[in-house]
């Protein structure tokens, strides 16, 4: 069995997967993963200098990342407040999924009326190492339902729509880091990943369109669902 690293999922070409420097996109993903893991508290503000002070940089990388942020919805400017930690709560996670069951069966129908045989030999290779690791290691199975989504919306015209569903997808995939998928999101994953290659070799556009929107929505749900046991969990 390969490597997990050998599974890293890379943006569609002529995406660039963050748009800033080294030093910036590492410390976005600092700071994305404190303001998911809770180490940065909702509504905290976020001032530039201690930012720098902490991670052992310039001022100028710490404004990239903020930027980065914000572009994603992890961060909030308010006029003369400064930068504060947007909270990740049930309303962000829905209104991110919310606007993939929009986009996603739009860039699907496309994908199906111009697919290839290599498109489909692509998407069947990727579902047999899904199927391989079989969510033993949670990482490799987002990367590699990742690269699957990928083949489909790669080459879609509309690059701006492209480039909204990649940070869209990197937002919930870091979100969803934090739960296990249940035996039913499991079961719910391979099966539609099955007959949405089906629905792709047949040339059924409208009906793989539908049948996309049911699984991102199931992927968000899915990680609703949690957020709001959790959130019980800490209430009771």
């Amino acid at each position: 069995m390969a490597e997990t690293s050998d599974f890293k999922a890379e943006p569609p070409e002529g995406i660039d997967a963050l748009g800033a420097s080294s030093e910036g996109a590492s410390l976005y993903e600092l700071i994305r993963e404190d303001i998911i893991e809770g180490r940065l508290a909702a509504n905290e503000r976020l001032v530039v200098t201690d930012l720098a002070r902490r991670h052992g940089t310039s001022t100028n990388p710490v404004r990239e990342a903020l930027q980065l942020l914000r572009g994603e919805g992890f961060v909030t400017f308010i006029p003369n407040r400064g930068a504060r930690v947007r909270p990740i709560d049930q309303d962000f996670v829905r209104d991110i999924y919310e606007i993939g069951v929009l986009i996603e069966p739009a860039l699907t129908r496309w994908f199906v009326n111009m697919a290839t045989d290599e498109d489909i030999a692509e998407l069947e290779r990727l579902q047999g190492l899904i199927e391989e690791n079989n969510f033993a290691d949670t990482f490799r199975h987002s990367e590699l339902d990742t690269a699957f989504h990928t083949v489909m919306y790669q080459r879609h015209y509309n690059r701006h729509a492209a480039e909204l569903w990649w940070k869209h997808r990197e937002v919930l995939r870091a979100v969803s880091r934090r739960f296990n998928f249940t035996l039913a999101r499991r079961a719910a994953i391979i099966r539609e990943h099955r007959e949405l290659i089906a629905l792709v070799k047949a040339g059924e556009a409208d009906k793989a369109a539908e049948l996309i929107a049911r699984h991102v929505e199931g992927s968000g749900r899915h990680v609703l669902e949690h957020m709001r046991a959790r959130s019980a969990a800490r209430a009771g």
